[in-house]
């Protein structure tokens, strides 16, 4: 009886204070991958962690995040440019912060939920000031996974978004939802829980599958920046475009599916005045000057930015966007090569003839339309294929090639992959180019591909290899004993291997 006058002892190693001091002292000197491990194998530990007082608790979770957070903003600038990394160590990457945010969203849920299933426990009072910041971080925690999924390709979580859902109602019926506050110590603004699921909403409604890593890191900023103007309502408004049972988790639905009936966790989603900020926005940057109030985590320059900012503009409208070409289903194989290189030798007559039984070489169509094809592959996390690549494709039983870039790109369940495909030419022809100048350069040949029906009125296209379009420098080439004399217009486009330019052929002589 005497004993049970002296509360347990927690038996876990961060409820010595000084130990804990100590930890967190090594972690903020240690190397940004080997401080997430240690802190990893901490959550692992703390997940089994017993006697612990619920305040207590949450404070060593909360310091430990607070302390794996620059190593994480380290580790997603190390990613982002992944084109520089090899395969495998970006995949590494990818996986040792997705899981990190898996992680910490839930251990800041266990806490909360401790305090709903016994809110007489120990430590519990010490923690009710604490539960709107722990579920404010539970909620962004997942919403960045909803992020790194996007930046993967997919598929969609359908158990995070359930999970997202229910925190959101959660905390509403607790009166904390659109309780504003500063998460982490050096993060700039104020969030709640609601917006933090508003934000994965709108991220998830733009269309991040026909975007790179980089241009998803700028659309997660600029939502940031224009998150207040976005609206979720229980009620549909006129400018409504998309709706969400949170009861249910379920995923962001446009209004063409109807919601059916009304219904407690039912929510409804409009781009409220974000859409017109937008479109200032863009006219800015067309005339060079990038707003110092958004914080896009560095200096892009327009070029870079406009294609971001247009490609939001389709994806906010109330209007929703409309294809340009009608799609018909069909089921057929399609032999398939990859890259500028292997595309030259093809369009020259180097390369021989493929095995189309080849199963690495070999997609299976599931519609077409006059602008390019959907098709699905079996693809792994380890494979090169990726948004941007270039690609000649062959009909099965037919002897032309086509040549088409990756535009949208999903990863499905198990080792399969869905692309969207744009066709850039029926007619493409390898040629060799020469620099119109003197000297000895003018006698070193440049591959391309003259995309020949993909030319405007008096303009050329022509795809380049990576660096090979210079706007200063003329080029000259001969097709069927004409010459053809070209004039820079523009670089329409800058892929993973290759360029497309436009080029002014002002003549064409024999």
């Amino acid at each position: 009886m005497i004993l049970q006058l002296f509360p347990k002892r927690p038996d876990h190693l961060l409820a010595d204070s000084k130990e804990m001091k100590r930890v967190l002292a090594d972690l903020l000197v240690a190397k940004a991958a080997n401080a997430i491990d240690e802190m990893m194998n901490w959550f692992e530990s703390l997940k089994d962690a017993k006697d612990f007082r619920l305040g207590h608790y949450f404070d060593i979770i909360r310091q430990l995040d607070e302390a794996g957070q620059p190593h994480l903003i380290r580790l997603a600038r190390d990613y982002l440019p992944s084109t520089n990394l090899p395969l495998a160590e970006e995949q590494r990457l990818w996986t040792k912060i997705s899981r990190y945010w898996s992680e910490i969203a839930g251990l800041y849920a266990a806490c909360l939920e401790r305090a709903q299933l016994d809110p007489k426990g120990k430590g519990v009072d010490a923690f009710k000031p604490s539960m709107p910041l722990a579920a404010a971080r539970a909620q962004a925690a997942r919403r960045i996974q909803v992020k790194w999924l996007a930046f993967h390709y997919g598929p969609i979580d359908e158990g995070l978004w359930r999970t997202m859902g229910q925190a959101y109602l959660a905390a509403e019926a607790a009166g904390y939802a659109q309780k504003l506050l500063q998460i982490y110590p050096a993060q700039r603004g104020l969030t709640s829980v609601a917006q933090q699921y508003l934000h994965a909403i709108v991220l998830f409604t733009s269309s991040m599958d026909s975007l790179l890593p980089g241009q998803i890191e700028i659309v997660d900023r600029l939502i940031t920046h224009f998150l207040p103007r976005f609206v979720l309502a229980a009620d549909c408004r006129p400018d409504s475009v998309y709706w969400v049972d949170a009861a249910a988790g379920s995923v962001p639905a446009r209004l063409a599916l109807s919601p059916g009936l009304a219904r407690p966790g039912l929510r409804f989603f409009s781009p409220g005045t974000a859409l017109a900020k937008l479109e200032e926005l863009i006219q800015l940057v067309e005339h060079g000057d990038v707003p110092a109030d958004i914080n896009l985590g560095g200096d892009f320059p327009p070029n870079v930015l406009l294609p971001v900012l247009r490609h939001l503009r389709v994806y906010w409208t109330v209007q929703a966007p409309q294809r340009r070409h009608q799609r018909h289903p069909v089921k057929t194989k399609m032999a398939v090569l990859h890259g500028f290189d292997a595309s030259y030798r093809l369009f020259s007559g180097a390369l021989p003839r493929l095995d189309a039984n080849r199963e690495d070489e070999v997609w299976l169509v599931e519609n077409v339309s006059l602008g390019g094809f959907r098709a699905c592959l079996r693809h792994s996390p380890g494979d090169p294929l990726k948004l941007g690549t270039l690609l000649c494709l062959q009909p099965e039983g037919g002897d032309n090639w086509l040549l088409g870039v990756v535009r949208r790109f999903n990863r499905l369940s198990g080792e399969h992959a869905s692309l969207g495909i744009q066709l850039l030419s029926r007619q493409a022809q390898s040629i060799e180019l020469r620099p119109r100048r003197s000297g000895f350069a003018a006698v070193i040949g440049l591959p391309g591909i003259w995309l020949r029906d993909g030319s405007g009125s008096g303009l050329v296209r022509l795809l380049l290899p990576q660096g090979g379009f210079n706007l200063r420098e003329s080029l000259e080439f001969n097709s069927a004993g004409q010459r053809h004399m070209l004039v820079p217009a523009e670089l329409e486009e800058s892929g993973g291997d290759y360029e497309i330019g436009r080029f002014h052929n002002p003549t064409a002589t024999a």
